[in-house]
């Protein structure tokens, strides 16, 4: 088994068939999976028709998944959408005998596909449109207002969807007027950027500081984060980058925000293997000084943070710097609970939100393992009940604005939707604000971050929408 792409084996079609097929014999006779997402049960549909062909011809003890042809395992790629519930889900993930990773098997077959197959100009073009964010969002940022015009004109949709496939109905981010770094490069003092340059260049003439004075007038331990902020919260919802980071200096934490490019997903789901190795090595360039002078890595994206803290050592050139960045990685919830558990800080919510908080839980953060810290965190303010759901929203990165899967991903997020509409009246909050957006169309309900909740309850307003 290998999911390194730097690997000759990763590229070889033969393995990989031959790979698919101990996989889905393992699949097969588990079938843990079935229901949980359409490429599952379509899998096991196609296996369960092969099974009763061999039955009525009287071969029934023969094995089914030896009759399935590369149409059948084709179909199965071209429909995962890449939420990864299977990994946790599956009792035979690594390090178990068997090396059961399903989704990265996808990516693998998806990626020799492409290979082998070239795209259509018009899937092509797509692939450029939503497979480079920080291309796309330096567009953007020329003309905001024009963008955002753009994605809602129907005239412009329908001949967006018709060069690109991407579906005309799919609700699209809007483009902020001024970015997260460029606000940070603004609000922060020239000097203040020269003093961190320094340090990190040079940490033996660096002298010992104490830590600092939170606004309580109680020393904190001397925590410093850097700040890998997102496509999205930087081009589309910044103003959750600034509620974080007035929470952390509230607390007398050192903030930093290094340069920083995409994580690297897009370019991963577009095949764009060039373009990905260079993200990757280009992060971890920019981030392992800081992980290397103590700094916590708080990625604010859970499909972000899953690439940071699971996938780099797959795609980095540099395995170990990549492992060591890798065991940086927190999530922004993540790492305020873990302060209050650790006593150092005192989290104390002095303004009302809402009696009932809807949270959904995105699938790449369920798959990280950490626990459920957005939702504790919203729990310990006053007069709050939380409900929690564990449901796909069907978004899952730029699959569901795919004209080809659009209608599908409503239907998979309809359980997360049905939820939320069981639940009204209250606020939803989620960690995704991809998800967000599938929220809107299957509910017409907003929904905020929960740093968003959290920054207010804090008695904090400085930073609105």
């Amino acid at each position: 088994m290998t999911f390194d792409i730097h690997d000759p084996l990763y590229w070889d079609a033969a393995d990989l068939q031959k790979e698919f097929t101990r996989i889905l014999d393992v699949c097969n006779g588990c079938r843990l999976c079935d229901g949980l997402c359409p490429p599952f049960v379509d899998l096991f549909d196609r296996i369960d028709e092969e099974d009763d062909k061999l039955t009525t011809a009287g071969h029934g003890k023969e094995n089914p998944v030896l009759q399935l042809k590369k149409a059948d395992y084709d179909h199965t790629v071209d429909y995962c959408y890449q939420c990864k519930l299977c990994y946790p889900k599956c009792p035979y993930t690594p390090p178990h005998e068997y090396m059961l990773d399903f989704p990265r098997l996808l990516l693998r077959a998806d990626a020799i596909k492409s290979k082998e197959q070239p795209k259509s100009l018009k899937h092509k073009l797509r692939d450029e449109i939503i497979g480079d964010n920080d291309r796309a969002g330096a567009l953007a940022g020329i003309a905001p207002g024009l963008a955002n015009f753009g994605a809602h004109n129907k005239l412009g949709r329908a001949a967006m969807e018709a060069l690109t496939g991407i579906d005309r109905r799919k609700k699209l981010p809007n483009y902020a007027k001024e970015t997260f770094h460029k606000w940070w490069h603004n609000r922060t003092p020239s000097l203040r950027r020269k003093e961190q340059e320094v340090v990190l260049a040079n940490p033996e003439n660096s002298a010992p500081q104490p830590p600092p004075l939170s606004e309580e007038g109680e020393r904190t331990a001397s925590e410093k984060v850097a700040l890998f902020y997102t496509c999205m919260l930087d081009q589309n919802k910044p103003w959750i980058g600034k509620q974080y980071v007035e929470i952390l200096e509230k607390f007398g934490i050192e903030v930093a925000v290094p340069e920083q490019e995409c994580c690297g997903m897009p370019e991963l789901g577009a095949q764009k293997f060039d373009k990905l190795t260079k993200a990757v090595d280009a992060n971890i360039a920019r981030l392992l000084p800081w992980v290397d002078k103590g700094y916590k890595i708080i990625t604010m994206s859970p499909s972000c943070s899953m690439m940071l803290r699971l996938e780099y050592d797959h795609y980095a050139t540099n395995k170990q710097d990549a492992k060591r960045v890798m065991a940086a990685v927190l999530d922004p919830c993540e790492y305020l609970m873990r302060l209050h558990r650790e006593k150092k800080i005192k989290l104390e919510f002095t303004t009302s939100v809402a009696e009932k908080i809807t949270y959904h839980v995105p699938c790449h953060l369920r798959v990280q393992n950490i626990g459920f810290n957005s939702r504790d965190l919203m729990k310990m303010i006053p007069g709050v009940t939380v409900t929690m759901v564990q449901q796909c929203s069907g978004h899952d990165g730029a699959w569901s604005a795919k004209k080809e899967y659009y209608e599908i991903s409503l239907d998979v997020g309809k359980k997360l939707f049905k939820a939320i509409d069981k639940d009204k009246p209250t606020i939803v909050a989620g960690d995704c604000t991809l998800a967000h957006l599938h929220i809107e169309e299957g509910t017409g309900e907003h929904a905020l971050h929960p740093i968003e909740i959290v920054y207010k309850a804090l008695g904090l307003n400085n930073i609105t929408k």
